[in-house]
C-alpha cells in the first residue's frame, strides 16, 4: 500500500487489499462456549477463586518435554493453559518468550507439533487449553484445516494476538462451527467503541493487555488496568483476564479482586529456559504455579468481584 492510501480515511488492508471500512463486515456474531473453559470459570465463580492463565512456549526447550511441564503446571493449580506456537517473528513478545520461539523452532516445532502435543495432553487432562499464535503460521495452515484438527485434537480455543477483527469473520466462524472459542486481545489504548466490537467476536473469556508494550515481567500493575477492566466489562458479561507483566504473587492478589483471571507467561518460559536441563524443573514450575494460585484466592466469603 502506498503512503497515499495510508493516508486516507476510512480505508484499511484486508488480506493485503486496501479497501472502504464500509465495505468489511462487522456484524455481531453468536457467541459460544467452550464447554471445559465455561465450566473452569464457573466453579472458580463459585469457590471464590480466580483463573490462573499459565502460557508455555510449546517445543521449548524440546517438544517431548512440553506434555511433562503442562502437567506440572496442572498439578500446581493452573486451570487454563496457553499454549504458544513458535513464531520467527514475534512482535508482541520480550526477549524471553521471543528465545523461547528460537528454541521450539530449532527443535522443529510447528503447528502440526501443538497439535500432536495436544492430542497426548488429552489421553488424561481435561485442562482447557488455548492455542496462542501468530496470525501467520495459522493462516499458513488454513483457518478450516486448523480448526477442523484443533478440534479433533481437543482444542477449546485460540488466541491470535495480531488478527484484527476487520480481517476474523472467516476465522471466527470456522472455530465457532467447531465449537472452538475464539479470544481476543484489548488493550489500554483501545476506544472503547472498539472494545465493543472485539467482544462480540470473543468467547471464553477476553484477554485484556495489562501493560503497553510486550510481554515481560514488571515490578507492580499498571495503574490502567482497572481502568480497562472496568470499560471492558461494561461491554461484555465474558470473564475478563489480565496478561502482560504479571511475575509475582503480590500482582495476583492486586487483580483477583477485580479480575476474573490472570494470564502468565514469562515468569514461567524464563523459569524453564534456566533450569531445561534440571531434572526438578517439572516440581520448580509446579511450585511457582502454587504460588501464583494462592495470590488468586479471595477471602472467605465473598465470591464476586469488587467493583471497578
Amino acid at each position: 500500500m502506498t503512503a497515499a492510501a495510508q493516508s486516507l480515511p476510512g480505508l484499511l488492508v484486508q488480506w493485503g487489499f486496501v479497501v472502504s471500512a464500509a465495505e468489511v463486515k462487522l456484524a455481531p456474531l453468536a457467541r459460544q462456549t467452550s464447554g471445559r473453559i465455561e465450566r473452569a470459570f464457573t466453579a472458580l465463580q463459585a469457590s471464590g477463586s480466580r483463573a490462573l492463565i499459565a502460557y508455555v512456549t510449546a517445543g521449548d526447550p524440546s517438544p517431548d518435554k512440553t506434555v511433562g511441564l503442562v502437567k506440572a503446571l496442572e498439578r500446581g493449580g493452573v486451570d487454563i493453559l496457553e499454549l504458544g506456537v513458535p513464531f520467527s517473528d514475534p512482535i508482541a513478545d520480550g526477549p524471553v518468550i521471543q528465545r523461547a520461539s528460537e528454541r521450539a523452532l530449532a527443535a522443529g516445532t510447528s503447528v502440526a507439533t501443538v497439535l500432536a502435543l495436544v492430542r497426548q495432553l488429552r489421553r488424561d487432562s481435561e485442562l482447557p487449553l488455548v492455542v496462542f499464535s501468530y496470525l501467520n503460521p495459522i493462516l499458513r495452515y488454513g483457518f478450516e484445516r486448523f480448526a477442523d484438527e484443533a478440534a479433533e485434537a481437543g482444542v477449546d480455543g485460540a488466541l491470535l494476538t495480531d488478527l484484527t477483527i476487520e480481517e476474523a469473520d472467516g476465522y471466527v466462524e470456522a472455530m465457532r462451527q467447531r465449537g472452538l472459542c475464539c479470544v481476543f486481545l484489548v488493550t489500554q489504548t483501545t476506544p472503547s467503541a472498539r472494545i465493543a466490537e472485539i467482544v462480540k467476536r470473543c468467547s471464553g473469556f477476553v484477554y485484556l493487555v495489562a501493560r503497553a508494550g510486550v510481554t515481560g515481567v514488571s515490578a507492580g500493575v499498571s495503574s490502567e488496568a482497572i481502568p480497562l477492566l472496568e470499560r471492558t466489562r461494561a461491554r461484555t458479561d465474558l470473564p475478563l483476564a489480565l496478561g502482560f507483566g504479571l511475575s509475582t504473587r503480590e500482582q495476583m492478589q492486586q487483580i483477583a479482586p477485580h479480575a476474573d483471571g490472570a494470564a502468565v507467561g514469562s515468569a514461567f518460559v524464563r523459569l524453564i529456559a534456566e533450569h531445561a536441563d534440571d531434572s526438578g524443573l517439572e516440581g520448580k514450575l509446579e511450585a511457582l504455579a502454587r504460588d501464583f494460585k494462592r495470590g488468586l484466592e479471595l477471602p472467605e466469603g465473598r465470591t464476586t468481584m469488587a467493583a471497578v
